[in-house]
């Protein structure tokens, strides 16, 4: 492992990942409509930039100012504590506060689970962690990203259109927030895993697999074979990444495939036409 500052991708490319793993991620979860998916898609846009709470400059921790900063300070320091208790022979001697902790498939479990279990605690709860999500990607990705989401609510509203007079509004209401507690726990868990993978295309890597041992390393940053890996905020990122994870992200759109398929077809057919 190497000494110094280490980075990982931009928010912005974790952001848009974690988009596109939520639109890829929603059928398996049961959630196959635009009105479903999308909000499912913006929460983990959201969440895979939390990993990055534990660096000070991350908009995760600049997002709410001095409550976030607590938080990144609180993250940092447990982080520090885990890596000296459990950091291997052949760990470097790190403060093991960057890209430990947060940066592990068990911590994107365990906050999946705990955001799951907020649908006990009742659904403003469960409302709470959909819109935290939501403001981190709002954030990272533009306002497009709240306009697209409450889109998506007010077409899963409107489109009750079988209830009484008075209460179709509320009735939705409550639904959607009740079917937001049945996948709020996969939408934290997926965002902040990707972010992990993200930063395991990137020299830097990531120790994902934490506690697993690995070569005398319990803190193993996996990436990849050396001419593959990118260093962040570079030309590669922001010419290649963003742009693919951008085309991505509206292709994994329901229905954007079928749409592209049959703007395709028409245009054969109609430049058949002009030839004949």
């Amino acid at each position: 492992m190497s000494g110094g500052v280490r980075r990982g991708m931009m928010g912005r490319s974790h952001a848009l990942s974690g988009w596109c793993a939520g639109l890829a991620v929603a059928p398996l979860v049961g959630l196959t409509s635009v009105a479903e998916v999308v909000p499912f898609a913006a929460a983990t846009a959201g969440y895979a930039l939390v990993p990055d709470l534990d660096h000070p400059g991350a908009s995760a921790s600049r997002l709410l100012g001095p409550v976030t900063r607590l938080v990144s300070a609180a993250v940092r320091a447990f982080s520090g504590v885990l890596y000296s208790v459990t950091k291997g022979p052949r760990d470097e001697d790190s403060t093991g506060k960057h890209r430990h902790a947060t940066h592990t498939l068990v911590a994107a479990i365990l906050l999946g689970m705990l955001a799951a279990s907020l649908g006990d605690r009742g659904k403003w709860a469960v409302l709470a962690v959909a819109v935290t999500g939501l403001v981190l990607a709002a954030d990272a990705l533009g306002d497009w990203i709240v306009l697209a989401v409450l889109a998506a609510a007010g077409w899963s509203i409107v489109g009750t259109g079988d209830a009484l007079p008075g209460t179709a509004a509320a009735d939705a209401l409550q639904a959607g927030l009740s079917q937001i507690g049945g996948w709020i726990g996969a939408a934290v868990a997926v965002g902040m895993f990707v972010h992990c993978l993200g930063d395991s295309l990137t020299r830097s890597g990531c120790p994902w697999l934490w506690p697993l041992p690995i070569r005398g390393e319990t803190w193993y940053e996996l990436r990849l074979p050396k001419p593959l890996r990118f260093s962040t905020g570079k030309w590669f990122e922001h010419a290649v990444i963003v742009p693919v994870l951008t085309i991505g992200g509206v292709l994994l759109l329901p229905g954007a495939l079928q749409a592209l398929q049959h703007l395709f077809d028409a245009t054969s057919i109609w430049l058949a036409g002009q030839s004949s």
